[in-house]
């Protein structure tokens, strides 16, 4: 586990980060083990292994942006480049960041290789298109913005999120938007004095669950105290998108520990 400082105008905080989940790739393998077994050891065990692995030197959202660039920019987009577009999916790039990429690309490489990529990307992005119009539904719903994908904590929540700061005057307040079925990891609010978190549902409807305890419905208005030093998960109804607004309460050697996601089997246990 590794730790983030925080540098602020109150203090110093410690965030508790957890390593970035080690890729494990087995294609070279599956797919050349027998006819070519040293490229199969060294795509599996280098390239994926050891350099997409290298997360300390270069986040695997950078890693993405840079293998898809170089693939479109050799005219390469057969399912090489299907994998490394469904990765950067998965590490975070948004359908409108991918879009902008392959048309910045379009100028350096060739107009001929955007065309070809954007089929495939649209292919891979294609539920985000019913997602966009299912979005700008919830926000008209609400009154504080659903804001930008929450790419930088993406790795502790299970499903899309967004984040959209609403003050950082006096205490830090943040409006979190979950998709249907989204949570985050189970989690717990550290501090030697003080701390905690408090939660205040602002649309949809969602769920908050305490290790121990039966989940409590968030809906609009429902407030929920989160004392420091105690293990929880909170996120979206399966069949709702949902939004709270997340208070930070002031405290003393404060930090976030996140933990392990909550599994399915967990999540469905609630019903919707």
């Amino acid at each position: 586990m590794n730790k983030l400082f925080l540098i602020t105008l109150s203090g110093i905080f410690t965030i508790n980060v957890m390593a970035q989940e080690k890729i494990v790739q087995t294609a070279g393998r599956d797919q050349l083990g027998e006819f070519a077994p040293k490229f199969a050891q060294l795509n599996d065990d280098v390239l994926f292994g050891e350099v997409w692995n290298r997360t300390d030197k270069l986040g695997l959202r950078d890693r993405s942006l840079i293998t898809v660039t170089a693939l479109i920019s050799q005219g390469i987009t057969d399912s090489s480049l299907v994998h490394h577009l469904r990765s950067a999916k998965n590490n975070g790039i948004t359908r409108t960041e991918i879009a902008e990429t392959i048309t910045h690309i379009g100028f350096y490489a060739g107009w001929p290789k955007a065309w070809a990529a954007f089929r495939l990307a649209k292919e891979v992005w294609a539920e985000d298109s019913v997602g966009e119009d299912a979005k700008a539904a919830f926000q008209r719903t609400m009154i504080f913005p659903v804001g930008e994908p929450n790419t930088a904590y993406a790795r502790y929540f299970t499903g899309n999120s967004y984040l959209a700061p609403v003050s950082r005057e006096q205490v830090n307040v943040a409006n979190v938007t979950f998709e249907p079925r989204c949570r985050n990891n189970w989690h717990v609010h550290r501090a030697s004095k003080g701390g905690g978190q408090m939660l205040v549902g602002v649309s949809g409807r969602g769920w908050y669950q305490q290790e121990g305890k039966p989940a409590v419905e968030i809906l609009p208005g429902t407030v929920i105290h989160v004392p420091a030093g105690v293990r929880h998960w909170h996120g979206a109804a399966a069949d709702s998108w949902f939004a709270h607004l997340a208070f930070e309460v002031p405290g003393e050697n404060t930090s976030t520990e996140w933990l392990e996601p909550v599994t399915d089997e967990e999540y469905d246990k609630l019903g919707r």
